[in-house]
């Protein structure tokens, strides 16, 4: 209802403000879109499977090929563009975060050498990795048919960038601050080096390190979207960027489609990474919010 009321008084250069019925209005188009175009891509193939079933019966010896389908993206296919890339940067930066931040947990000198870097680079906006990144991509990843285009791993690496510290910062804390009475339990027990890692610190340290994560997905997606609409990536911050330059009568419905997309698939995966959090969890009555 508030929402109702205030969007009509509110005028813009693309038109009124959408409201609830002009963005679902634009939310049945953009599936209908979706529709219509894999009914293209489909109608596509079997004109090309036609075509070479003719040939191959004229002439069994002869050489056909599917071609790849090129028609635009749809808003659906941007979201699992924009997934794909999140999730890549995430599990990339989740890899070398928890590690390090055990490390650095667990030895003092390791902490205090790493610390002020993580504190250097940790405020860093993406806008000024953006710049960086692209040109050292561009410069590296070069290759006449690569394996990934180059929009998707400026995005992966610039999301991986902003998204590590979160994680590395709260497994140090977590680590550094297990129990004093279990770290005597692996002396009596008389642990091996990664027997102590595995069976002691980081089920231990499991609440503060799944924080961190959350925080890092939180970030990354936020930080993915900036960077699919500066650096033109394929997924929604493109989408979002190319309907506002459009500039038509549905542009502004799309958008706030898109920003109420971008929020649920925000709030999914953090419930994603809280599911994944009380299934590892060893203290199954923890309150997790």
């Amino acid at each position: 209802f508030l929402w109702y009321n205030a969007a009509k008084m509110i005028d813009t250069s693309l038109g009124q403000f959408p409201g609830p019925v002009q963005v679902w209005e634009q939310t049945t188009n953009l599936a209908a879109e979706h529709q219509q175009e894999r009914q293209r891509k489909q109608d596509f193939i079997a004109r090309q499977e036609a075509r070479n079933a003719q040939i191959l019966a004229a002439n069994p010896q002869a050489h056909v090929e599917i071609r790849p389908y090129t028609g635009k993206p749809t808003f659906l296919d941007q979201i699992g563009t924009s997934l794909f890339t999140v999730l890549s940067g995430f599990f990339l930066a989740s890899l070398i975060a928890i590690p390090l931040g055990i490390l650095i947990g667990l030895n003092e000198s390791a902490y205090a050498a790493v610390n002020p870097l993580i504190q250097l680079f940790k405020p860093v906006s993406p806008l000024a990795w953006l710049p960086l990144v692209t040109m050292v991509v561009s410069a590296v990843y070069v290759s006449q048919d690569p394996t990934f285009s180059k929009s998707f791993l400026i995005s992966m690496f610039t999301v991986l960038l902003c998204c590590l510290w979160p994680t590395v910062i709260n497994t140090a804390v977590g680590v550094a601050n297990v129990s004093k009475d279990l770290l005597n339990v692996s002396q009596v027990l008389r642990l091996g080096a990664l027997s102590h890692v595995f069976k002691i610190i980081v089920p231990a340290s499991l609440p503060l390190m799944f924080t961190g994560l959350r925080l890092s997905l939180g970030i990354a997606w936020m930080v993915l979207i900036a960077a699919e609409m500066l650096a033109q990536s394929p997924g929604l911050g493109k989408f979002v960027w190319d309907e506002f330059q459009n500039g038509s009568s549905n542009s502004l419905g799309r958008i706030m489609v898109a920003v109420l997309a971008i929020g649920l698939i925000g709030f999914l995966l953090d419930r994603a990474m809280l599911l994944l959090q009380q299934k590892v969890s060893w203290d199954k009555h923890a309150v997790l919010r």
